[in-house]
């Protein structure tokens, strides 16, 4: 059901979305050092991973999680290992012979660190149960107006993500000319690093 407060909520997840954070530079990192088809295969694991977060919303289980300091300390540091261990792996990792792009199990995983990486997101948490929140109208089921708010959103952010995807995928082709390949591999992993930290102090 749409509400008075409905396009405000829209306005207002547009304009979070298109505010640069660690979702954003990790797409596009990996959309241009690893190609579009694995940037759109994460793109849809974020996605996953929000509906998980708006779903358990609205049974108020995101609540649970920002009022526990155990657990949301939890949610930040395994997001926080997992992009490290993300980077080891890419750095650790020996040339490819074939582009794991295009390769399914190859884009499963790419899926599975979207989904992952959104899931132990505490930001994004704090965003279910203090924005979010702020949009609901008490004249109507709250529960079915939590659904409606959170898949908007993940609409807005699937929309943006890819974008991002479309252009910082145009780069691949010239970054994984093989001259450049193990050069590409090392600075994405430096880079996921980096983005490990930008997330840690994001979410303190």
């Amino acid at each position: 059901m749409l509400t008075a407060l409905y396009v405000p909520f829209l306005i207002t997840a547009l304009l979070i979305e298109l505010t640069p954070g660690p979702n954003m530079a990790w797409l596009a990192l990996t959309s241009a050092s690893k190609g579009r088809s694995s940037g759109f295969a994460a793109v849809a694991g974020i996605a996953s991973g929000l509906a998980l977060l708006g779903v358990a919303s609205a049974f108020g289980l995101s609540e649970l999680a920002a009022s526990s300091p155990v657990l949301f300390g939890f949610l930040r540091y395994a997001g926080v290992a997992y992009l490290l261990w993300l980077a080891w792996m890419t750095w650790s990792s020996g040339s490819e012979t074939s582009d794991p792009a295009m390769d399914h199990n190859g884009l499963v995983d790419w899926f599975r660190h979207g989904l992952l990486l959104n899931v132990f997101n505490p930001k994004a948490v704090v965003f279910f149960v203090t924005v979010l929140p702020a949009y609901i109208d008490a004249g109507y089921p709250v529960g079915s107006q939590t659904l409606l708010l959170s898949f908007s959103y993940v609409g807005i952010a699937t929309v943006i993500h890819l974008a991002i995807v479309a252009l910082a995928g145009s780069a691949h082709e010239w970054l994984a000319e093989g001259r450049r390949q193990h050069l590409v591999r090392r600075m994405f992993a430096v880079m996921l690093a980096v983005i490990a930290l930008w997330f840690l102090r994001s979410t303190a």
